[in-house]
């Protein structure tokens, strides 16, 4: 078992008998050691929710363009399983041109045109698989390495590994755009690991968290004196019922007081200059990249981003057009503002979708109506800084993009190497539940993404 539960658990039996300032702090430890020297100290990971096709974004394929609305391979669907397609598909090309991009000549569509502009600094993994093709349980899989709820996300499991950096802002912090994904809060929970490493939900509108602020004629004090009293009666239950839970209680009590005064300043963005508010451009999405970085600057271990309706089963074209759009000129404004700040090397960025989008049409032949289908077996995600060589482009998919070809990669890989960077082995954090000692990459066989390593 992990010395790092042994630590948490020596902080939780000290808990009963402090006084509430004392114990609080106890709770907002100094982070734990890592198992060896990280790269990186923090990970914003961008979730796109519905999975967009990385055959008009990323994977060019001139071999589909000659074969497309042709019949597909029989090997391509018969005794395949797919969650909506039927009959004898035909091939579908991509209608965007295709350019390659910086240094790295790394094909990126014309859709992504800010992107394309720090396509050196991104690294593509073009291999990726995974067992899942519908989207709740893929969701479920690459956020916490099993198909089904009730096990925590990287980022709890990042919190439980490392603890926060800032004692004043939670460790794991969420953002959404669109509609909440198939899985929906299970992608940030806690699962079996104490509650107070699950992510906690930031807005960029409106009151950054819910029911942070005092009710109306509540001031601080009053609020700290009765925050002392709630505390008081949590340590005597907890002297009790030896209720981890209870103690769980105690710190979101505590994180809350202290996030009334550092969460403020921290989502007011008119002191960033304007040409920094420029470079990530407008909108929610925009914003919420801003923040992210401004949170990692304040030492936030990790930060998720869901941005959703990429679903392109039919219009496929106003879907890619919209989403790109939105998230653009954002993410290559994030890591251009990463970079420029030093930022880069010390925190790894990851964008991908839950699974990719099959070589064949689905839906009416029109331009405007065609889509694709899930598929599980060959995608393509980037990864940027965070300690990673920029500009490679590893593995490969056959030449209409429906297959692996090379160095095929599997979900749990993208987490041990993830959590390489943030100097965390993989194998030896662990949580004890139900008699095993339970880790994110599970049993099977996991490597480390040595190549794409700096």
């Amino acid at each position: 078992m992990s010395s790092l539960l042994h630590r948490r658990a020596f902080l939780g039996g000290l808990g009963f008998g402090l006084g509430a300032t004392a114990f609080s702090r106890l709770l907002a430890a100094s982070p734990a050691r890592p198992h060896f020297t990280p790269k990186a100290k923090s990970v914003i990971f961008v979730h796109l929710v519905g999975a967009p096709s990385q055959l008009d974004l990323y994977d060019y394929k001139p071999a589909l363009q000659k074969l497309d609305r042709q019949p597909a391979p029989l090997s391509f669907f018969e005794g395949k399983r797919f969650s909506f397609l039927r009959g004898h598909p035909k091939l579908l090309g991509t209608p965007y041109e295709f350019k390659q991009r910086g240094q790295s000549g790394a094909w990126m569509s014309e859709l992504l045109p800010n992107l394309a502009g720090v396509a050196d600094d991104l690294t593509f993994i073009r291999s990726m698989h995974t067992k899942e093709f519908n989207h709740a349980p893929a969701q479920l899989l690459f956020h916490t390495g099993q198909n089904r709820p009730g096990y925590p996300g990287l980022g709890s499991w990042a919190d439980y590994g490392l603890g926060s950096e800032n004692q004043d802002l939670p460790s794991y912090v969420v953002f959404m755009t669109g509609n909440s994904p198939g899985a929906g809060s299970n992608l940030w929970g806690s699962g079996f690991l104490p509650s107070v490493h699950q992510g906690v939900e930031f807005r960029s509108t409106g009151e950054p968290v819910l029911f942070l602020d005092n009710p109306s004629g509540v001031d601080a004090a009053r609020r700290r004196r009765v925050l002392d009293g709630v505390t008081a009666l949590n340590q005597e239950k907890h002297g009790e019922l030896k209720d981890p839970e209870i103690l769980t209680k105690i710190s979101q009590y505590e994180m809350a007081f202290r996030m009334q005064s550092s969460v403020p300043g921290l989502m007011d963005l008119k002191s960033e200059p304007e040409s920094v508010r420029k470079l990530y451009g407008e909108g929610d999405f925009a914003r919420q990249c801003l923040y992210a970085r401004r949170l990692v600057e304040s030492g936030v271990r990790f930060v998720e981003l869901f941005n959703a309706d990429w679903d392109s089963h039919a219009n496929q074209d106003r879907r890619l057009r919209a989403g790109c759009k939105t998230v653009d000129q954002a993410l290559a404004g994030l890591i251009r503002d990463l970079k420029q700040r030093g930022l880069l090397d010390q925190t790894l960025v990851v964008c991908a979708g839950e699974f990719g989008r099959t070589p064949m049409l689905q839906g009416n032949e029109s331009a405007a109506g065609c889509g694709r289908d899930h598929h599980k077996d060959a995608f393509t995600i980037w990864m940027a800084g965070g300690g990673l060589k920029p500009g490679v482009q590893y593995g490969a998919t056959d030449e209409t993009g429906y297959n692996i070809a090379e160095n095929p990669v599997e979900v749990r890989d993208v987490h041990a190497t993830l959590f390489h960077q943030l100097g965390i082995n993989h194998e030896k954090l662990t949580f004890r539940y139900q008699g095993l000692d339970q880790r994110l990459t599970g049993v099977e066989p996991t490597r480390i993404i040595k190549e794409i390593i700096a």
